[in-house]
């Protein structure tokens, strides 16, 4: 949204402008000057979410203003690296969030900042905008300023959570699943929160240009599964949140070597997982193809 929402809300509009429009003017610019005067120095905290849905991982990473001062820089550093596709970033950053909501009571008030999206820099590194910001806002001497806030969160937010306090993933095994002695690297069954699925096409051990890689197993699987990972960070997953994978294996004989790497690639819990024997295309000695659920 490239128009202030409220035109006709003098406080809200204001809360926007410092919020959305300067930040970002600032942040692209890398130009702390032009928000400095928009906190509020004496109390100021961040906490820092850390995209987790458990309050018990939420942390204080900004304890004062320049704490949070620095990251900031050091940011907006990070991000005049890049050249961006499409628009100017600017523009790309008030496309991709959402700040509608805005409660005010007498001098204080709470901003809700949502950003969903991607945004592409024109060697094809993409970035993942998918969090949300509680800011806490007073009016000092007719001014609105920052005082603090709540930051990266998830979004939406999640609220499940596992006994004890560990934090919930999108996947998990049941209480009391079992399997045989014999299994392999892989969990018998599980249980996935699949509000974002990811699925990505068979992989196999083939560059960019259409060349296959390696002339045995190892070799082989360790490209496949090195393009599995970029396809699914495309995505904003990780082999982390992969719940199942489908192997195809040219000849079962290569299964134990096969298993050998696949193993160290997947951390806990492993993804279930099926495997047969069948032809392959070209020299392929094994495909891949992967589920995952978006955390």
């Amino acid at each position: 949204m490239r128009n202030n929402p409220f035109a006709n809300d003098p406080d809200r509009a204001a809360i926007w402008e410092m919020l959305v429009a300067r930040d970002f003017r600032a942040f692209c610019a890398a130009d702390w000057s032009m928000v400095e005067d928009d906190f509020i120095a004496e109390g100021f905290m961040g906490l820092d979410g850390g995209k987790k849905p458990n309050p018990d991982k939420w942390t204080v990473s900004f304890p004062d203003l320049e704490t949070y001062k620095q990251e900031w820089l050091r940011q907006a550093a990070l991000f005049q690296e890049s050249t961006w596709e499409g628009p100017d970033p600017v523009l790309q950053y008030h496309d991709l969030t959402d700040m509608t909501q805005i409660e005010i009571k007498g001098n204080a008030a709470v901003a809700h900042k949502k950003f969903d999206g991607v945004m592409t820099s024109v060697q094809g590194d993409q970035t993942e905008l998918n969090w949300q910001t509680l800011y806490q806002c007073r009016k000092v001497a007719g001014q609105w300023k920052i005082a603090g806030f709540l930051g990266y969160l998830p979004y939406p937010l999640g609220t499940q959570t596992k006994a004890y306090g560990e934090l919930a993933s999108a996947k998990r095994v049941p209480p009391g699943a079992k399997q045989h002695s014999t299994a392999g690297p892989y969990s018998p069954v599980l249980e996935v929160d699949g509000r974002k699925l990811v699925v990505i096409s068979g992989q196999a051990a083939l560059d960019l240009d259409g060349n296959v890689i390696g002339s045995d197993i190892v070799a082989q699987t360790k490209a496949t599964l090195e393009n599995c990972k970029m396809q699914l960070a495309t995505a904003g997953c990780s082999l982390q949140d992969v719940f199942k994978v489908n192997v195809y294996l040219k000849d079962l004989a290569d299964w134990p070597q096969f298993n050998e790497v696949y193993q160290h690639y997947f951390p806990d819990p492993k993804p279930v997982r099926t495997a047969v024997q069948t032809p392959l295309l070209m020299t392929f000695l094994v495909e891949v193809e992967l589920w995952a659920a978006k955390s």
